[in-house]
């Protein structure tokens, strides 16, 4: 089938041709032949760089009306508008503005593209422009089952359907153990391929040694346990399953057996993704590549230096002298501490070709298109709830996904490295299994209380039979049924009661209305969860009972929510915060002997005191080395801060108390 015999504009079949797309590839073919050029509810499970985005151009290029492109991150949000944005005679919008905005300036456009974040605050802020969608595309759909992002994915969709019955809609994920529940659920056709257009080998290394799932093997050189120039640096690396501890005896140290594998790629002309658990072992295993002159091997040495230089212009923290460092070396670090600057420099220069190695935790696996001729898995496992935990295989998956570049190689090999005690199970959780099934985590009760006070405050809902038909098309509904649902809608809405966010009026038990109080009401609108709203409620009445309330006391209210992300408290840090807690006292609105979760309170008040120091003209540099936290850390928790003042003025002018204090932080931030 031939891109120029479907339904679209010759300006954009000749946009295709230039880039040199004229046929489909056979997972297009079937979502063409699902209907998805015609209106139709499509899923789409197939593998990484199989075309996806082709399927997702093809729906809304081709529907009667606006279409909205739902994805997980900004990062690829931004990535997406921009590809959307360079096809001919299509308008473009993408949402980037404030939680408690309703976006309406996106109306007209041909395209949005926006998280699934801000379309929800849209919605519970009034958008119009939400009704007037033909078809909406939601990316990355298996994570419905990811506990932060799932929920609110979940009710966006589920709420675009109900108010727009004619609405299409087309999910798009990398393969799942249960695309045939969610095609179900959307009543949808199902097009599931494990068709790629580079062919993906899989295998497991022991030692020098990696047998792949096709039968073929592959041999790299690696120096024995004690014999690496590099072992007395490395230490007690991770072994070959992801636990701590020395290598084995007669066993290289997993670090070298990655490096040899990374090198032997880059000898070979191709680049590399290399996955570890950690920021820090992100970081510590790019500058070990960084010495075995992988720039040269690719011969890019000016191109990693001009790279290098870009990084540097971002900021002169430790972690951006670092990345300099190794990316004059050919090789980088990428996690979610660097700053977005940092970030795009990485992802552009691997793209160009000016980076042979990219050192990786899990988080780029699940954002930008970055593939690579061969994808090394050293670490298997990660710290968890429950200690050490092996990582998802849909996640080791989507790490995998990434090999292989259409166009440059012939095919793509990704290898998790393993040792003799593991290699069974690795093999067998990655290599041979299947990925999870994918999970509603909607009956998470934060999750619903945070979607049931929106169904009310929006004025969707105004009794708990209202609720279940507002819940009734999400997939949770579908998994757990009428009861479990009712169930759970009813101690929601008691635990909303208590809280003072929403109220029953009128009649008799049997017989009443839920109505959002004022406070509920501004605290879905300014996007919050109820218990961030709870917590600022008190937060502010505190602080104005207080004989002096100043910037700190304003950042300890917001940062001690849950829509505030945790600060990470070392031990040998642990003494001096509270030292801090205890000199600045009676400028804090939480009593030392109040916090059930003292560890979670001192690091909110760490937090604090971050936000605090940096608007009395502390630098990046002297925070990040100062409070051990990466330079993206400090823009994300600024950029939070931002919000939650922003809702902590909101409901403070509801509630009618005034605390100048939260005004002079938000104007300082």
């Amino acid at each position: 089938m031939r891109v120029r015999d479907l339904p679209l504009s010759s300006s954009v079949v000749d946009r295709f041709a230039e880039r040199g797309v004229r046929e489909l590839y056979p997972p297009q073919r079937a979502a063409v032949e699902a209907g998805v050029c015609d209106g139709a509810d499509v899923v789409a499970a197939v593998p990484t760089a199989s075309g996806k985005t082709f399927v997702a151009q093809l729906a809304l290029l081709t529907a009667d009306g606006p279409g909205l492109y739902v994805c997980p991150l900004r990062a690829l949000a931004r990535e997406k508008y921009e590809t959307f944005a360079a096809l001919p005679d299509v308008d473009v919008g993408i949402s980037t503005g404030d939680f408690d905005a309703t976006g309406e300036e996106l109306a007209g456009n041909d395209v949005v593209v926006a998280t699934s974040e801000k379309v929800d605050s849209a919605i519970r802020n009034g958008a119009s422009w939400v009704d007037e969608l033909a078809c909406v595309v939601v990316d990355e759909v298996h994570l419905l089952g990811a506990k932060r992002r799932g929920p609110t994915l979940e009710v966006t969709l589920a709420t675009l359907r109900r108010r727009n019955p004619a609405l299409q809609t087309v999910a798009l994920s990398a393969t799942v153990d249960n695309p045939d529940a969610i095609a179900d659920w959307l009543d949808a056709a199902l097009v599931e391929s494990d068709w790629r257009p580079v062919g993906l080998r899989t295998g497991v290394a022991v030692g020098g040694g990696v047998a792949f799932d096709d039968g073929t093997s592959l041999s790299v050189a690696v120096p024995p346990a004690g014999e690496s120039d590099h072992d007395e640096d490395a230490g007690n690396e991770v072994n070959s399953g992801g636990d701590t501890g020395p290598a084995e005896d007669d066993e290289p140290d997993s670090t070298e057996v990655t490096a040899a594998l990374v090198a032997d790629a880059v000898a070979d002309g191709g680049q590399c993704l290399a996955f570890v658990r950690s920021r820090r072992e992100a970081v510590d295993l790019a500058e070990r590549l960084a010495d075995d002159g992988l720039a040269e091997k690719l011969g890019i040495e000016d191109a990693a230096a001009g790279t290098a230089e870009e990084a540097t212009d971002v900021d002169g923290t430790l972690t951006g002298r670092q990345l300099a460092e190794c990316l004059r070396g050919g090789v980088a670090f990428h996690h979610a501490g660097l700053r977005s600057g940092h970030r795009s420099v990485v992802e552009s220069a691997f793209r160009d070709r000016d980076v042979a190695c990219i050192c990786a935790t899990p988080t780029l696996a699940a954002g930008v298109n970055v593939p690579a001729r061969r994808v090394v898995v050293r670490d298997q496992r990660r710290y968890g709830e429950r200690g050490m935990e092996w990582i998802p295989t849909l996640e080791v998956h989507q790490m995998c996904g990434r090999a292989g570049r259409p166009g440059l190689d012939p095919h793509g090999e990704a290898v998790l490295v393993a040792d003799a005690d593991t290699r069974a199970e690795v093999r067998e959780r990655y290599v041979e299994g299947d990925p999870e099934a994918v999970e509603s985590q909607l009956a998470d009760p934060g999750a619903l209380r945070t979607h049931v006070l929106a169904a009310i405050a929006t004025g969707f809902a105004a009794t708990e039979t209202e609720i279940l038909d507002v819940f009734e098309g999400t997939f949770y509904a579908r998994e757990t049924g009428a009861g479990g649902l009712a169930d759970a809608v009813a101690v929601a809405v008691d635990d909303l009661v208590a809280a003072e966010m929403v109220a029953r009026e009128t009649g008799g038990v049997e017989d009443y209305r839920l109505a959002a109080t004022a406070v509920g009401e501004t605290t879905s609108k300014q996007y919050v969860r109820p218990e961030t709203g709870e917590r600022i409620v008190a937060g502010l009445r505190a602080a104005a009972g207080l004989s002096e309330a100043t910037t700190l006391t304003a950042f300890e209210v917001i940062c001690d929510t849950p829509d505030m992300q945790d600060t990470y408290l070392g031990n040998a840090e642990r003494a001096d915060i509270y030292r801090f807690a205890r000199r600045n006292a009676a400028h804090l609105t939480t009593d030392m002997s109040e916090p059930d979760e003292f560890e979670g309170w001192l690091e909110s008040v760490k937090t604090a005191r971050i936000l605090d120091e940096w608007i009395g003209g502390a630098t990046v540099e002297e925070l990040v080395e100062r409070y051990r936290i990466g330079p993206g850390d400090l823009d994300s928790r600024v950029e939070r801060a931002e919000w939650l003042l922003s809702a902590a003025e909101a409901l403070g002018e509801t509630i009618g108390v005034q605390v100048p204090a939260v005004s002079r932080a938000r104007s300082r931030l």
